[in-house]
């Protein structure tokens, strides 16, 4: 299926906004999203069937011709499967006419989806791990959600209420007057509207094509850098030498405290057991209900602080300069887990990459994830062979400057916005350095082995031979080290778009 593309000067948004419905409202959006599940799983039921049947049929002798014909999994072939038997099933026909039929294609285009990148993950044409079959969705844990493509769907004139397909006029608890006002003033074109029920409160999403507004940074020709950390959410340096510090909120664990006592009330009720077919009780529902308020109340928190920040840094300056963090290999470790999740690294980055392009134009760089911004000296440029994480202030050896590691490290990923040469210098622009050797620095671990018995070749106690044996990385300058930095075949950090 052919990508949708805005028109040139449009560029497709979101607005999102919390609903108010009544009890049979309520009803009405569980049926739908109960729906687009229900749909979700016939498609996965019907088309694995003939896998299933394939497979059998081989075990009988049967040849390969007068086997049992593949199941197409586009969505046209599922709509038109799903029609043929919504009537006569007895899954469906009592009451599939009560939905719209946009719930029903909400589950088969979600099934067809998941089978394309099962296909694709297997034929070794899609990135990231691999993907299983698609597996049914559980009553108990899917999430409540469906799209609305068709139909009426529309924000009313009195700025408070939505209309979506068979659900009706909804009241909305915030103003729509954001897409209100573009939509009367044509510059706005809503394309799909999707429900969804998170955080214990459903939620209406406008895909809409609006007209791209950039709007001039307050500081154009200044750059900052980041550097995100758990002791300070954020230490920011621009290119003047300014250096400003954002606090981690810490929204968990200010709410720790609530949650184990909302805990241990809910751990003292009567809740639910599936292996012995127990239902809750009342009591249980009520604490499980208070107690996910408090996860409620501390997502929506950190949600707001992430988006008050990221705000403000890409609406000052003209270049914003991060890190490449491993967000998911900071999460392996057990002690700083909690923390890393609290803050939100993978957040921060991500709202950086659309605010930064769609609103103000600005660039974003993102710098080399071996990049040694802790280990090098923002004054003579000289690069430290270790720096452990325990090791809070930057001593400079060579210089004498000392400085807070968090400053130190904002201050060299700042420079890198005048150091690497990025074309335009507008976001998305690819580095135009060309490509150099990558020996081994400072700027990757010291060490090719541990000292073990698997790292010597199963040689006793570890030793090493003379010939073996690997030498520290000296320090170097800032110059000399920039020529080590690789990422994708390329040198230097990447200003790329995001």
């Amino acid at each position: 299926m052919k990508k949708f593309q805005p028109k040139p000067g449009f560029v497709v948004q979101a607005y999102r906004y919390a609903l108010d419905p009544n009890a049979t409202q309520e009803e009405a959006l569980r049926s739908h999203c109960g729906a687009a599940r229900a749909a979700y799983n016939w498609a996965v039921a019907w088309v694995t069937a003939s896998w299933w049947q394939r497979k059998a049929e081989e075990t009988y002798g049967i040849g390969q011709a007068e086997l049992t014909e593949w199941r197409s999994w586009s969505l046209p072939s599922l709509r038109k499967a799903f029609n043929a038997a919504k009537h006569t099933d007895p899954r469906f026909a009592s009451w599939w006419e009560d939905n719209s039929k946009e719930a029903y294609n909400t589950g088969l285009a979600n099934a067809s989806a998941a089978f394309d990148n099962y296909a694709k993950s297997k034929q070794g044409k899609r990135r990231g791990k691999r993907m299983c079959a698609p597996r049914f969705k559980s009553k108990r844990k899917a999430r409540l959600a469906c799209r609305f493509t068709t139909g009426t769907i529309r924000v009313d004139g009195d700025g408070r209420h939505v209309t979506l397909p068979r659900l009706g006029t909804i009241r909305t608890y915030e103003p729509t007057g954001s897409l209100l006002t573009r939509f009367q003033a044509g510059t706005a074109r809503i394309l799909s509207a999707t429900v969804r029920h998170e955080r214990g409160r459903w939620f209406v999403s406008f895909q809409v094509e609006v007209v791209r507004e950039i709007t001039r940074v307050a500081r154009p020709d200044v750059a900052v850098g980041i550097d995100l950390g758990v002791k300070a959410l954020a230490v920011m340096a621009d290119s003047t030498g300014e250096i400003r510090t954002v606090a981690n909120p810490g929204h968990y664990d200010h709410a720790l405290k609530r949650l184990r006592r909302a805990s241990r009330v809910v751990s003292r009720r009567h809740g639910p057991d599936r292996r012995t077919g127990q239902k809750p009780s009342r009591r249980w529902e009520k604490a499980n209900a208070a107690r996910n308020r408090v996860h409620h109340q501390v997502a929506n928190l950190r949600a707001d602080a992430l988006h008050k920040l990221t705000t403000s840094m890409t609406a000052e300056y003209g270049t914003v300069v991060v890190e490449d963090l491993n967000v998911a290999g900071m999460l392996r470790n057990r002690r700083l887990a909690r923390r890393i999740a609290d803050a939100g690294f993978g957040e921060i980055r991500r709202q950086f990459a659309y605010k930064t392009r769609q609103r103000h134009a600005t660039r974003i760089m993102v710098a080399d994830r071996w990049y040694p911004s802790s280990k090098t000296c923002s004054g003579c440029g000289a690069v430290k062979a270790k720096l452990p994480l325990h090791i809070r202030t930057y001593e400079c050896d060579s210089c004498g400057l000392v400085l807070d590691r968090d400053d130190n490290a904002a201050l060299n990923l700042a420079a890198l916005a005048a150091t690497v040469v990025t074309g335009t210098g507008v976001a998305g622009d690819q580095d135009t350095a060309p490509a150099v050797s990558n020996p081994r620095g400072a700027d990757r671990k010291t060490r090719a082995t541990t000292r073990g018995r698997k790292a010597m070749g199963e040689r006793a106690g570890g030793e090493t031979l003379p010939q073996q044996r690997q030498m520290e990385a000296r320090d170097r300058t800032q110059t000399e080290a920039l020529t080590l930095w690789r990422r994708d075949g390329l040198s230097g950090p990447k200003c790329r778009e995001c």
